[in-house]
């Protein structure tokens, strides 16, 4: 059974990360430096459904597999959770991709409780964003870079995450603007190149007027784009007009990861 306190046998060690998603959840350790540890860098099958109890239990069968691994007690280690939901005050308020049952439950206690240690909650783009802010494409020799930055992550649906100075704003959701009569991440999600059989030509148009509007909504110093397509930034970041800088995400499947180990070693 865990202990209240870390032992001093593993102080290279200062967070678990843990992103949900509603088919994997991926995790790794992070070191007091605030670097993922690439050798723990993996992921575990969400189970079907994903409801909470089920999921904890994964999380809890993650932990002693990490500690099996690294050979360490990892007994108090505090874990950040990333949840694909608007989180609150530890409580999840909406549920993409996962049990209904998520929603109006503290998750932050019932986590908590079952892996025996502190844990911290928030949404998984706001922990995208928290990575690249405090250690990737938004942040210049160790801290956030000044002024509004904007993370927008493009993939089966538009993450959003938005800071000034280094500070977020949680749990906006940019993806869900309503543009033209439509569901923004319905026309600009980079599912839809796919889906649709769109030129590179045919998405940037759309993926213009999207980010346009966004601009003008929040006017952001900086734009980071994530999300698989961004390993492909060439194709479209070059040729898309606005008064923003972009750039794509330093961190791609293990944003989420980060972010969420970096809340949990700073709160």
């Amino acid at each position: 059974m865990a202990t209240s306190a870390a032992p001093a046998s593993t102080p290279q060690f200062a967070a678990i990360g843990l992103d949900m998603g509603g088919s994997s959840i991926k995790y790794a350790l992070v070191t007091t430096d605030g670097e993922l540890v690439e050798s723990t860098l993996n992921k575990a099958i969400t189970p079907e459904g994903a409801h909470p109890d089920a999921v904890a239990e994964v999380m809890a069968q993650i932990i002693r597999d990490l500690q099996e691994v690294t050979g360490e007690d990892l007994a108090g280690l505090p874990v950040g959770v990333a949840v694909p939901g608007i989180v609150i005050d530890g409580v999840v308020h909406s549920a993409a991709n996962i049990d209904k049952a998520w929603i109006g439950l503290d998750a932050t206690a019932m986590l908590s409780k079952v892996l025996d240690r502190e844990v911290h909650l928030l949404n998984d783009a706001d922990a995208a964003g928290v990575a690249e802010v405090y250690a990737g494409a938004g942040s210049k020799d160790g801290a956030p870079i000044k002024g509004s930055t904007l993370l927008l992550t493009l993939g089966t649906g538009i993450g959003s995450a938005f800071f000034r100075d280094g500070v977020l704003f949680p749990n906006l959701e940019f993806g869900h603007l309503e543009i033209d009569g439509f569901d923004a991440e319905s026309k600009a999600a980079a599912r839809v190149m796919r889906e649709e059989n769109l030129s590179w030509d045919e998405y940037i148009a759309r993926l213009q007027r999207y980010l346009s509007h966004v601009e003008f909504l929040c006017s952001p110093d900086l734009i980071v784009i994530g999300g698989a397509i961004s390993e492909d930034h060439e194709h479209f970041l070059p040729k898309l007009d606005l008064r923003a800088k972009l750039v794509p995400a330093a961190f791609n499947n293990a944003a989420g990861v980060l972010g969420a180990a970096q809340r949990a070693m700073h709160p």
